[in-house]
């Protein structure tokens, strides 16, 4: 096996146990010989699979962030201000993290169509229901009984994907799974700005994706095909016990250090995604002779945010299977450089609103355009440093850190920050602020968001020192659990191969 480079995708973790070296790289090699490395290989059910897998990934961000597209008339029903309306999103994030780890221990040992149906139903249910709830807390809590749906879905969903495909097919299918991602987000804006203006009520754009849940549901029930874990790489690794999972995690730097990257990201996509439409509508209302609404600028950002989103995502992982085979970390690298090229352009961007609408909306999208190339790579990175039985488990981790310290507070945080600013810039603290201090007080804490992406760049780029050894270690790991199978004097081998991330 070629040391210097990252083979495309296989996956598993650690290992070399030493008399079985020669039959475990014959075995690798093998492997890698009939790994279908193109799209025409792919069969109609795993398109199908693929498809449903990609259709509930859209409607779960249309539902999302649905209610970030009428955050103005949400508001203004309740009374309440920007602190507490970030508190409606954190409230969502924290529930989704809190239960992920649980769905993600089940996803590993339990069947994962049923534990996704019932998620999925769960959330469509919760949504439909607390469309109809006038108290503030109330409709809080059920906003976080969605979260709980979402949780069951997100944590499993890419390992489904894992174990059907391998090489550059597993990444072209997570570009085309988590390109629903923006391209959901972006409809969440439009279609809770559309239909709240088209009946007169933000409540039902909150009652869309309810129905379509339905359908996802059924689709996930007789269509999705369900693999066995590790399937499309040949795995026999069997569950360990969740602490070893968690401490194997933990030892590993190239997952935990892009996960702490990861987490940077989804700070900055939840504060930008939860407040760029009320930013960008105080900043355009404050240009002489501008008549708008809080739902054009929504249906704007939105469409902003689905370009954005429909050519960051697979362009990230285009560029990603094209220079690894000539440059070995090139996964966290990509990332890396796309953050610290975003963060300046967000900041200019929040500059330029309240002077030039068309550069700020253009900013908008590079900005978010940069940040949206790290998703399917890093989701990519996750699944081949981890072990085929470990991976929901790595999944649900990732989104407990990323969310716990990320965009679960990033929206509250920056509410508050804001709300504060208000007192200090204001002339006269008793009165009600104006248009221009609320603008400027949300706007430098959004400057929050650009110090975050420095960060999360930096941490990218670490990564790329590990990233080779590891990956290769989860090759290995792999093709040996093989060898030891196919030698039954070697009763602890398996073991061992687990247990050592």
């Amino acid at each position: 096996m070629d040391q210097s480079s990252i083979t495309p995708n296989t996956s598993n973790q650690q290992l070399v146990i030493n008399g079985d070296n020669d039959s475990a790289t014959a075995l690798l090699h093998e492997k890698q010989a009939r790994r279908r490395d193109n799209l025409s290989d792919v069969s109609f059910i795993e398109y199908m699979t693929v498809g449903v897998l990609c259709f509930v990934n859209l409607i779960n961000y249309m539902d999302r962030f649905t209610l970030a597209g009428v955050l103005g008339d949400v508001k203004k029903e309740f009374a309440i201000r920007d602190d507490e309306a970030g508190f409606l999103q954190t409230v969502f994030v924290i529930a989704y993290m809190v239960f992920a780890p649980i769905f993600g221990y089940m996803g590993d040992r339990f069947s994962r169509r049923t534990i996704m149906a019932f998620g999925v139903a769960l959330w469509c249910i919760t949504t439909f229901i607390g469309s109809f709830i006038t108290n503030f807390y109330l409709f809080a809590f059920f906003r976080g009984l969605v979260g709980i749906g979402e949780a069951s879905y997100s944590t499993i969903a890419p390992t489904i994907i894992s174990d059907l495909f391998v090489g550059n097919v597993r990444s072209k299918m997570l570009a085309f799974f988590y390109f629903a991602i923006p391209v959901g987000s972006g409809f969440g804006y439009i279609v809770g700005s559309v239909a709240g203006a088209a009946a007169g009520n933000w409540r039902w754009g909150l009652r869309v994706t309810p129905f379509l849940g339905v359908v996802a549901v059924g689709l996930i029930v007789w269509v999705m095909q369900n693999p066995e874990r590790g399937q499309a790489e040949e795995s026999r690794m069997k569950p360990t016990s969740y602490v070893d999972d968690l401490k194997a995690l933990m030892r590993n730097p190239s997952f935990m250090l892009s996960t702490l990257a990861f987490t940077c990201v989804a700070f900055v996509t939840g504060a930008l995604a939860w407040w760029g439409p009320q930013f960008i509508f105080l900043g355009l209302s404050m240009q002489p002779n501008v008549d708008i609404t809080i739902e054009s600028v929504s249906y704007k950002f939105g469409l902003v945010g689905m370009a954005a989103g429909a050519l960051g995502v697979p362009l990230g992982s285009a560029l990603a299977q094209r220079l690894r085979t000539r440059v070995p970390d090139a996964d966290p690298l990509i990332c890396g450089f796309a953050l610290l090229v975003s963060a300046p352009l967000v900041y200019f961007a929040l500059v330029a609103v309240s002077h030039v609408a068309a550069l700020s909306y253009l900013l908008v999208f590079l900005g978010m355009l940069t940040l949206n190339l790290t998703w399917s790579i890093v989701a990519d990175v996750v699944l081949y440093v981890v072990i085929p039985p470990r991976r929901s488990t790595a999944e649900a981790f990732q989104i407990l850190i990323s969310h716990m310290f990320g965009d679960a507070g990033s929206p509250y945080l920056v509410g508050v920050i804001s709300e504060s600013l208000k007192k200090s810039l204001s002339p006269l603290p008793f009165e009600a602020p104006s248009q221009i201090v609320q603008f400027k007080a949300l706007q430098y804490a959004l400057f929050v968001t650009c110090f975050v992406e420095v960060i999360g760049g930096i941490f990218f780029l670490i990564t790329a020192i590990y990233i080779v050894r590891d990956k290769q270690k989860v090759d290995r790991a792999i093709a040996e659990a093989e060898a030891q199978s196919a030698e039954p004097s070697h009763s602890n081998a398996q073991e061992d191969i687990i247990d050592g991330e």
